[in-house]
């Protein structure tokens, strides 16, 4: 079971637009703020003909603040927030594994299919998150830090050294930060001809 696959749902749903807000970056996130934009969400993350209600969108954006609580606090350097509010999220929304064969795989394993929508995506989210904390440690949840951004992501670096969701807010950050430079260095001089 490649439960990095369910960790990424968690970042995928905490970046998503709640109605009124959209990604920062610009990218095409996904919105929240509807029945039918969750519905596209959902078939998108390969959740297809799911059934969902105005209850279920709730819920869904309840998890969603809760997964950024988790990443914010991850971030700040509060693994204990981090790891209560995990813990809590799978007590809540307890994982059942089961075998599973299909598409002409092997056996393998998958989480049960059971409750509401939320309830089948927060427990893959929380325990795909919950493994890969154990595995890579706390530290690696992150909140983009691109001032005009507040996306979540996952640090798979070697090193532990990513700071930005992506390369187009690495890249902005950059040019904000040389332009800065440029501003408060010493102005440009021109060499001149001898005489």
């Amino acid at each position: 079971m490649d439960l990095s696959a369910y960790a990424e749902l968690a970042v995928r749903l905490a970046n998503a637009a709640n109605g009124e807000e959209e990604a920062a970056d610009g990218t095409n996130s996904h919105n929240i703020g509807t029945l039918d934009g969750l519905r596209s969400m959902l078939t998108d993350l390969e959740f297809p003909d799911t059934q969902v209600t105005r209850g279920d969108l709730d819920s869904m954006r309840a998890l969603r603040i809760e997964f950024r609580k988790i990443f914010a606090a991850s971030a700040e350097g509060n693994d204990t927030e981090a790891v209560e509010r995990l813990n809590a999220l799978l007590v809540q929304h307890p994982v059942h594994p089961e075998f599973s064969r299909h598409d002409d795989q092997p056996w393998h394993l998958h989480l049960t299919q059971g409750g509401g929508v939320a309830d089948r995506y927060a427990a893959g989210s929380a325990m795909g998150l919950s493994m890969l904390l154990a595995q890579l440690g706390t530290d690696r949840l992150g909140v983009c830090a691109a001032a005009s951004c507040q996306r979540v992501f996952i640090d798979a670096s070697t090193n532990r050294s990513r700071r930005y969701c992506g390369e187009r807010c690495a890249s902005r950050a950059n040019v904000t930060a040389l332009r800065a430079r440029r501003r408060s260095g010493p102005p440009d001089v021109l060499p001149t001809a001898a005489v």
